[in-house]
């Protein structure tokens, strides 16, 4: 008998047919012998809705009411498909974030899991309950109810999977696994066997919309294997593992691209020590996460100061960046909010030369201007005018010999 824990995303609970869908799946896995844990997505496009209810009714929402708002499209999905395995004679509880319970801190839409007792979910499990848990949500010290950002559902199934110590994590959507890029806008993108959590932690935070970054970080740090697969059909998916020499041999791994970038420069403020830490701090008091930063040289002692945030955090960020310009003396403030970032992902990196050039080379053969640039030892990412998002990512795409059947 193994422990596993299924993750079904959004589209795979999408309608009551896809719920039943689910729950033939599941009931599949039990009658197999295996102990069962099921994690949820609200329905398709039902997040979305509450999101913009909460932002018809305020510019600024209550943080703490908008975790209780979003976080109910979860109960609903997760209620529908333990009604349905009970109709279908099996034995199913389902468990809110605050029943497991999964305690977080309180960085409400943001929160981050502390801990996961298994006493609840151990004695359920002795009884031969199916548990369908609510993902996306928790609770913190106070009894709040906490969300853990947008796809934290994956989070949610490779904790649990990581406190009860399960066997295997399997993540359902509705691609059947990690491909070269999206295969929305690359035909050629195929489907990657297995791929490193290094890799895919980079793929994750880079915009590939498979994986969810922190549940990537709770696989790697608690050696969770992730198994990717379709809800839609039996084919295996990709495994998110360990890595092992031959995935070093491979110079780019796959292309990953993010529509979710605004910039903001603060132009021509003092170049001073410390100049980075006045703009940035106010920043991350206020719970904005900044992305890529550019500094530009000092001309006559005042420099550019250039930052990323996401389009959510961008009203929020330019509005503390607003007042912090006026407290630094900088002449202006420019906005872009129609930017890209265009990234490549690979081990083989580290250990071989010549990948930036021939992405920067590549770029400027099609007259993409490259406005930003970050590197980590495993990634390269730029940031590029928004229109040129898919032809950007289908040059590189074939530059890096990433179609199919190569």
């Amino acid at each position: 008998m193994s422990l596993v824990v299924q993750k079904y995303g959004g589209t795979s609970m999408g309608s009551i047919e896809r719920i039943r869908n689910v729950a033939r799946r599941v009931a599949r896995s039990y009658d197999a012998g295996n102990d069962m844990v099921v994690v949820v997505s609200a329905m398709s496009g039902e997040t979305n809705k509450l999101v913009a209810l909460a932002n018809e009714i305020s510019d600024f929402p209550d943080s703490r009411e908008y975790d209780v708002l979003v976080a109910s499209g979860e109960q609903v999905s997760m209620s529908l498909l333990a009604i349905c395995l009970k109709s279908m004679g099996y034995k199913a509880k389902s468990y809110n974030g605050w029943q497991v319970p999964i305690l977080t801190d309180s960085a409400f839409s943001k929160a981050r899991i502390a801990q996961i007792p298994d006493t609840n979910m151990r004695a359920d499990l002795k009884e031969g309950t199916i548990i369908v848990v609510a993902g996306f949500q928790g609770v913190d010290a106070a009894g709040n109810i906490t969300t853990l950002g947008r796809g934290g559902s994956d989070t949610s199934a490779v904790a649990l999977a990581a406190a009860l110590k399960a066997d295997v994590c399997e993540i359902y959507t509705d691609v059947d696994g990690v491909y070269t890029t999206d295969p929305n806008i690359c035909d050629s993108a195929r489907k990657v066997e297995k791929v490193s959590y290094d890799e895919m932690l980079e793929l994750a935070s880079l915009g590939a919309k498979v994986l969810q970054i922190r549940s990537v970080e709770f696989a790697k740090k608690y050696n969770v294997n992730i198994h990717v697969r379709s809800s839609f059909n039996d084919n295996p998916g990709t495994m998110v593992t360990k890595e092992d020499k031959e995935m070093e041999s491979i110079l780019v791994s796959g292309i990953a691209y993010d529509k979710n970038e605004t910039k903001i420069a603060v132009m021509r403020v003092p170049d001073t020590p410390g100049i980075a830490a006045k703009i940035l701090s106010p920043l991350a008091d206020a719970n904005i996460s900044v992305d890529m930063i550019v500094q530009n040289v000092s001309e006559a002692g005042l420099t550019d100061f250039t930052f990323t945030v996401t389009k959510a955090d961008f009203k929020k960020a330019l509005a503390v960046t607003r007042e912090i310009a006026t407290e630094v003396a900088a002449e202006d403030l420019v906005t872009d909010e129609n930017i890209s970032k265009i990234s490549i992902v690979g081990l083989g990196m580290r250990s071989h030369a010549g990948v930036a050039t021939k992405m920067f080379q590549t770029l400027a053969k099609e007259g993409i201007n490259i406005q930003m640039i970050s590197t980590s030892e495993i990634k390269i990412s730029v940031i590029v005018d928004a229109k040129y998002t898919e032809l950007a990512v289908r040059v590189l795409h074939e530059a890096f010999g990433l179609a199919g059947g190569e």
